[in-house]
């Protein structure tokens, strides 16, 4: 096809962002793995003054059309945040992204990137970093292994055509993000046993549950060690109070207190480790909307849910711990008592841990040890402008 038919336009006013979201349906109407999102948490997503993202970042989202019909999207975006993070630790000065990336055809693809490159060009940045579905702490990364299997909650999905659409537009890898699949039937190895029974007996470590009752308290607990925890990795852009809040509030139905450990030493809270049940079991045969009959079955999942995965999306220790004995010992701890739970209490036959740096060497050995495999990779490319 000519691209000379292909028209991009800016996203203007509800029609466009409709066709912004609906574009998917008709993309992935094919494929099985594909599970279709909430509209309605898409469209809050994307939306300044509903998404507390754009309290520190600016989009511009994009439509391409070949004869009047929809074929690709793509935004262009600048987290203001992440510009003021460490050149050497991935983001800083001069650093914009791409992200919410889909094509029909080749051509589509290298004309939608091309067109975000112009649009962040024009804003003065030097380098991009892609794709970002908005923020690092969503759906960062493109999918390049691990598209025979469904996404769990918060991870993306996407074409494998993707990938040469990108790679042909001059972007080269710079980072892996990958999950690892685990059988929570199983025992862990004996000498991870041994590690969680000398744990248990040592006075100055207690392992326990959130109080959901002290919800606010909590997670302000888990970000302070979040915080702290990751401050050094690879992407990491400060979570404001207000992303917390609203993250908080999206996450609470699926919150439960024996899927979530923090762990303390000598009563300090050093370590923790949250594990989701995997929604999208629940959401995948809505079809995007809770109505007419969907919310009333997301709601009786949401009492008690039945899942066969949980998702382990976020775990950290604090940075004075990191690298220790110590620190290896409440991992495996924390692991153990959330794979008891999820086993004995919610029907769980498999964990998702991730996603997990590929150069977080302490992640992945705690991973190798419990005999859990990688069963997906995400690729964050870059592009200098």
């Amino acid at each position: 096809m000519a691209q000379s038919d292909l028209v991009i336009t800016p996203v203007s006013g509800k029609s466009d962002l409709k066709a912004f979201i609906d574009l998917p349906w008709r993309l992935y109407a094919n494929d099985p793995n594909w599970v279709p999102p909430l509209k309605a948490e898409v469209k809050e997503l994307l939306t300044p003054g509903k998404n507390p993202f754009f309290g520190h970042a600016e989009a511009q989202y994009f439509l391409a059309r070949r004869d009047g019909r929809v074929v690709g999207r793509i935004s262009a975006h600048i987290d203001h945040l992440a510009l003021q993070q460490p050149v050497e630790q991935g983001m800083g000065p001069g650093t914009g992204n791409f992200g919410l990336f889909e094509a029909e055809d080749e051509a589509t693809g290298k004309a939608l990137i091309a067109t975000a490159e112009d649009w962040l060009r024009a804003k003065g940045m030097t380098r991009v970093l892609g794709p970002i579905s908005l923020s690092v702490w969503e759906e960062p990364g493109l999918l390049i292994a691990g598209h025979d299997h469904p996404p769990t909650v918060m991870m993306g999905h996407n074409s494998p055509a993707y990938q040469p659409m990108i790679e042909g537009a001059g972007y080269v890898p710079v980072k892996q993000l990958k999950t690892y699949d685990l059988d929570i039937t199983k025992d862990f190895p004996p000498l991870i046993q041994r590690i969680v029974q000398s744990g248990e007996k040592n006075g100055r470590i207690r392992i326990r549950k959130v109080d959901k009752k002290k919800f606010d308290q909590e997670a302000a607990i888990i970000l302070s060690i979040l915080n702290d925890a990751w401050g050094n990795n690879w992407g990491f852009v400060p979570i404001t109070d207000a992303e917390v809040a609203h993250t908080g509030k999206k996450l609470k139905p699926i919150v439960f207190e024996d899927l979530i450990m923090i762990a303390e030493l000598d009563g300090e809270p050093v370590a923790f480790m949250m594990t989701l049940p995997d929604l999208n079991e629940a959401i995948k045969p809505l079809n995007g909307s809770l109505f007419p009959f969907g919310f009333i079955k997301l709601l009786k999942w949401l009492k008690k849910p039945d899942c066969r995965t949980m998702r382990v999306p976020l775990m950290g220790v604090v940075q004075r711990l990191q690298s220790s004995r110590m620190a290896s010992q409440l991992a495996f701890m924390m692991i153990e008592y959330i794979r008891r739970n999820a086993n004995a209490h919610y029907g769980s036959t498999r964990g998702e841990i991730g996603w997990v740096l590929d150069d977080n060497q302490g992640m992945n050995a705690i991973a190798d040890a419990i005999d859990s495999k990688v069963n997906k990779i995400y690729q964050i490319y870059e592009k200098p402008l």
